[in-house]
């Protein structure tokens, strides 16, 4: 999320000036990483990767082993109750 320091506000990157300024005081905003290292030195609507700011090794997540078996089962269960209906 783009933070202005001299306005100590965030700002959505579509509410930024085409050149990645703050509209309010002109200030250039730095896009940061979940680590807090600075992965472009401009921030635009176009230029913002949420992935890239997400990622904290530089590999993608995975999701967790238990949201599969908790999405797996409720398509089971959900298959159930639609069976059940004709039965």
């Amino acid at each position: 999320m783009p933070w202005c320091e001299p306005c100590a506000k965030y700002f959505v990157p579509t509410a930024l000036t085409t050149t990645g300024c703050c509209p309010k005081c002109g200030a250039l905003i730095a896009q940061f990483d979940v680590n807090g290292k600075i992965i472009d030195s401009r921030v635009t609507a176009r230029s913002l990767d949420l992935k890239a700011i997400a990622r904290a090794d530089g590999e993608d997540e995975k999701a967790p082993w238990h949201f599969k078996l908790l999405v797996v089962s409720l398509v089971v269960y959900l298959a159930w109750r639609f069976v059940s209906l004709f039965i």
